[in-house]
């Protein structure tokens, strides 16, 4: 007999024409408990996006689905499981299931929302952020500080504005 199939916490935001798309570790505790991306009070990551240039205006968490207009993709390494990463299990990440995610919808960049996530998936004890040499496909990989107010002590939104950089000049490349 199978097992069952554990639903997904959040929903995957992701279609065709993507620039970027984020991946977290998983939805956090305040997230999965009003189905929204990135819904915890502390958390940046909807203030950035607008700020670097990502949205035209500043989005709210329950307009999360509305991102694809703007070419945004999100999704998180651990669709199954939601809360802080230090209470996520690792046998609940699934990065072959990331990687076809990426392959499918071959967005210009994958980036990271924080470290987790991204050790988990490019199996590295320890890495930085900015852009790493792996590639899936045509996809570039970028490891970003976390939105998360939980850590706030490595907040550097440099990073954030390069992700930005990078995919408006391949709209801008796609568009010549």
């Amino acid at each position: 007999m199978a097992a069952p199939t554990v639903p997904d916490v959040l929903p995957d935001v992701l279609g065709p024409g993507l620039r970027v798309v984020f991946c977290g570790s998983a939805a956090g505790a305040a997230s999965a408990r009003v189905g929204a991306y990135y819904a915890g009070p502390g958390n940046m990551f909807w203030p950035t996006l607008h700020r670097v240039g990502l949205t035209p205006r500043l989005m709210e968490p329950a307009e999360f689905r509305t991102v694809l207009r703007y070419g945004i993709g999100l999704t998180d390494l651990c669709k199954t499981e939601s809360g802080a990463d230090a209470d996520l299990s690792r046998q609940a990440d699934d990065a072959a299931a990331l990687t076809a995610k990426i392959e499918r919808h071959r967005p210009a960049v994958l980036a990271f929302n924080g470290k987790r996530a991204a050790r988990v998936f490019l199996a590295a004890e320890t890495l930085d952020y900015g852009e790493h040499a792996r590639r899936i496909g045509g996809t570039a990989i970028h490891v970003l500080p976390s939105t998360s107010g939980a850590a706030r002590r490595w907040w550097e939104e440099t990073f954030w504005r390069r992700v930005a950089d990078a995919v408006c000049g391949a709209r801008e490349a796609a568009r010549g």
